[in-house]
Formats: structure tokens, sequence, C-alpha cells
């Protein structure tokens, strides 16, 4: 169980919350602490004050990283062909499980269904 915390989008299924929480993760989605139909840059800031890992399938949370230059919040971005809940749920946990100090430092992860990909944040523009 990671000391993290995190902060899933409305496009997590609320299964894969459930179960995360019944392993003891501390773990909200944005309906439970903000209103549905926030933005991405107010979720963003909501996780960035929260300190909290932001857990997503939406690509529009990488691009308000780059282009704002933050360091935090952390942010797992699932590129899943089927994103079952089972299937995002283990694929979650398998990832924290190895990258917990990155996520806790700052990174975007990128998830798809053999492989996990970061970049340290703030993005460097080159």
């Amino acid at each position: 169980m990671p000391k993290l915390e995190f902060l899933t989008n409305m496009n997590i299924s609320p299964l894969t919350v459930e179960q995360l929480r019944k392993n003891g993760w501390n773990i909200v989605r944005v309906s439970e602490v903000m209103d549905r139909g926030s933005k991405d840059i107010d979720i963003l800031i909501y996780a960035q004050q929260q300190n909290k890992v932001v857990t997503t399938q939406d690509l529009d949370f990488s691009s308000i990283l780059a282009l704002s230059g933050y360091g935090k919040p952390s942010l797992i971005n699932l590129r899943l062909e089927n994103p079952r809940p089972d299937l995002v749920t283990s694929r979650i946990i398998e990832v924290v499980s190895t990258m917990g100090k990155e996520l806790e430092e700052g990174v975007v992860v990128t998830i798809d269904e053999t492989s996990a990909r970061y970049r340290n944040l703030p993005f460097r523009l080159e």
C-alpha cells in the first residue's frame, strides 16, 4: 500500500477506486471533493494543493502540465485499449509499486498494457 494520496478523474471507474481503497489506498474521485464538471486545470491545481497524484485517461492533463511548467502534481495517464476496471486496477497497482519514489518527486507516467514510461516534471521544452 503506497503512502501517496490519489485523485482519480471521472473517467476512472468507481470499481477501480473501491478496489484500491480495499487495498488500503488513500484515493478519492473528483466527484467526491469537487464539482463533477470541474475543468482539468482546476483538478490539477486541487491535486497540487492537496499533494495528490492524479490518475486519468485524459491526455489533456499531460498537455496542461507541459505548458504550465508545474513540477507537481504527478500524473498517471492510462492508455489502455481495453480499460476494464480490473485491468486498470492491476496496472495501477503494478506501476505505483515500482515508481513510488518518482511519483513523490513529480512525474508523468504513461501506462499501457505492457509498459510504463515516465517523464520528470517540470517538462523541459527544448
